[in-house]
């Protein structure tokens, strides 16, 4: 008979069960470091990179014979209205966990389509002659997927005599935005200037990105959209002049730096057009106030989102800053408007225009629209090309 070896005579050792619970916890943290490490190569790889200056197509046509088919004189009277919509899911019900809220997916589709009638309804009230548009979805996941660009453009021109030509630059391009619990996912989302004057040219102008690897490659690469319209003689000829019409979008969640940076750009990038003698007319959400607007109706509360701040006499005098204090231009989403105290409630105004000083303003003026739709109101322009 075989006599069994000293190896065969010894038993195999049981673990534990705090060992075996420990390696299953080994394996599962391994298991979940490496998809978050994939996750983020991916995310790096694909990361949105525009470049300083690009072309951007103009889409549409005018209409045959309209008022600036050919471009714009001086004397012209033009309206402009600026309004960011919050992607159509940052209605009255909304709260939104960056200004202290809890929500991350804030609308139901529905929600948002009604959201993007409502807006639209405002605009044809208004019936503009430029509309600059922030927060506008293409493909997104907290959007439900609505090309809202196109719904806008198409929508708008449906019941307008002298349709719209549509410009569109990305500022927020991420295959998945992994944060927070749940994430917030795709986005595909930018700024939309709809312009019923002739647009010969237009460029997206990058801003500065104030964050850091790794929380750039899920955030926003900010930047302002400018069209360029010829400016013609009273013959109809053109002058060499340009009316140069810049949408922008600047930093919010960003320690201040982004803001001073993107201040700075903005600032050179105008005074260069005014230099050149032409007419200039930049609006949109600078998430900062001005300095020459009384503000102190909205007073900054404890605990809740603080806008920046410009010092307009940091600029020259060919410049001028418009906003209208009547309205608040934003509201906080710390918590649900329809449910909130409108009294004691955190209000902004951070949406207004920087215009040339050969551009006379007329009025401006914020429209009240109580938040319905969107956390913005509009902000509406009116203006004579001297």
């Amino acid at each position: 008979m075989r006599k069994k070896s000293e190896k065969e005579a010894v038993p195999k050792k049981k673990r534990k069960w705090w060992q075996r619970a420990l390696i299953i916890l080994a394996w599962v943290v391994g298991v979940l470091v490496m998809l978050v490490v994939l996750l983020f190569a991916w995310l790096t790889i694909t990361e949105y990179k525009p470049k300083k200056v690009e072309s951007v197509e103009v889409t549409g046509e005018l209409r045959a014979g309209s008022e600036f088919e050919k471009g714009v004189k001086a004397g012209d009277e033009l309206t402009v209205m600026t309004w960011n919509i919050g992607y159509g899911a940052l209605g009255d019900n909304a709260d939104f966990f960056m200004d202290g809220g809890k929500s991350v997916n804030t609308a139901s589709r529905t929600r948002v389509q009604d959201n993007l009638t409502g807006i639209m309804a405002g605009i044809r009230f208004v019936n503009p002659d430029v509309v600059f548009l922030q927060e506008v979805d293409r493909n997104s996941k907290r959007s439900h997927g609505i090309n809202e660009e196109k719904s806008l453009r198409e929508d708008l021109n449906e019941v307008r005599e002298d349709p719209y030509v549509s410009t569109f630059a990305y500022n927020y391009k991420v295959k998945f935005v992994p944060i927070p619990i749940p994430p917030i996912g795709k986005v595909n989302s930018g700024i939309e200037t709809l312009s019923a004057l002739r647009t010969d040219k237009a460029e997206r102008i990058a801003l500065p990105c104030p964050f850091k690897w790794p929380s750039r490659v899920g955030n926003l690469k900010r930047c302002f959209l400018v069209n360029r319209t010829p400016v013609l003689d009273e013959a109809g000829n053109p002058t060499g002049k340009e009316l140069v019409l810049i949408n922008l979008h600047l930093e919010a969640y960003d320690s201040g730096e982004g803001k001073e940076k993107q201040t700075k750009l903005l600032k050179e990038y105008l005074q260069t057009e005014v230099d050149k003698g032409n007419y200039v007319i930049a609006g949109g959400d600078f998430n900062q106030t001005f300095s020459n607007v009384d503000t102190s109706m909205y007073p900054q509360q404890e605990n809740r989102w603080k806008c920046g701040y410009i010092d307009v006499s940091e600029f020259g005098s060919d410049l001028q800053f418009i906003a209208d204090n009547h309205n608040p231009s934003c509201r906080s989403l710390d918590q649900k408007y329809e449910e909130a105290d409108k009294e004691t409630f955190q209000y902004y105004l951070i949406d207004g225009f920087i215009v040339s000083s050969n551009v006379e303003v007329k009025e401006c003026s914020t429209l009240g629209m109580d938040f319905k739709n969107t956390d913005h109101n509009p902000v509406v322009l009116s203006v004579t090309l001297k």
